[in-house]
């Protein structure tokens, strides 16, 4: 079985980051963030920089962003800071639930009662 990304050769993954490691220090990527494209692919853009813009022509998790493209999150996360750096996305945390970032209790009890009776 193929692990997206796992299974790359790592001399491609090098190349994609150009070697970088880690995305720019204050990059405010993380699994949930929002990621939205603010322009569209232009020529001689990298692939994967292009199929990003593409995904993200509607606000779409960075998680969702790394698994569409089949590579590793620390590789999507790069790629996701140089987009932001240029200008060509923007990132948006989700909202956090009222109660100072915690679901309501009721709500989750009707969650609860509601897959008990599936």
């Amino acid at each position: 079985m193929r692990r997206p990304g796992r299974d790359d050769a790592p001399d491609r993954l090098y190349t994609l980051t150009q070697g970088r490691t880690r995305s720019a220090r204050g990059t405010p990527f993380d699994l949930l963030t929002l990621v939205v494209a603010e322009c569209d692919p232009v020529p001689g853009m990298q692939s994967e920089h292009a199929a990003i813009l593409r995904l993200a022509g509607r606000p779409t998790a960075v998680a969702e962003v790394a698994a569409e493209l089949g590579l590793p999150l620390t590789i999507t996360r790069i790629l996701l800071s140089d987009l932001l750096a240029e200008g060509r996305v923007s990132a948006r945390h989700p909202r956090r639930a009222a109660l100072g970032g915690r679901p309501d209790p009721h709500i989750l009890e009707q969650v609860l009662v509601g897959l008990r009776n599936l």
